[in-house]
């Protein structure tokens, strides 16, 4: 049987620090595709609404992925990867 990861802690709190929290799976997960998906915004040289605008995906997802809030449903995480090895095809195909 496998463990839920939402409550399968991947990085423990430190126990000599009250502020820190146990971080599980699923928050990891999320937190490593946000970073993904704001290193492939940065490369492009874009902001989160420019991003937006051009891929048409909203903004407010962008930032909701980006700070790990939220991890983007399949669909999206597949053309993110699209994006990623075509951008500026994919900027030609929704331009057109």
């Amino acid at each position: 049987m496998r463990a839920n990861k939402e409550t399968t802690i991947a990085i423990p709190a430190d126990p000599n620090d009250p502020e820190d929290f146990d971080v599980t799976e699923a928050a990891l997960e999320r937190g490593l595709m946000g970073r993904r998906v704001r290193k492939l915004r940065n490369r492009l040289g874009m902001t989160q609404k420019e991003f937006a605008n051009v891929f048409g995906i909203p903004a407010n997802s962008i930032r909701q992925y980006e700070i790990g809030r939220y991890m983007p449903p399949p669909a999206v995480r597949a053309y993110l990867k699209v994006i990623e090895a075509e951008p500026e095809m994919v900027r030609r195909v929704m331009a057109g």
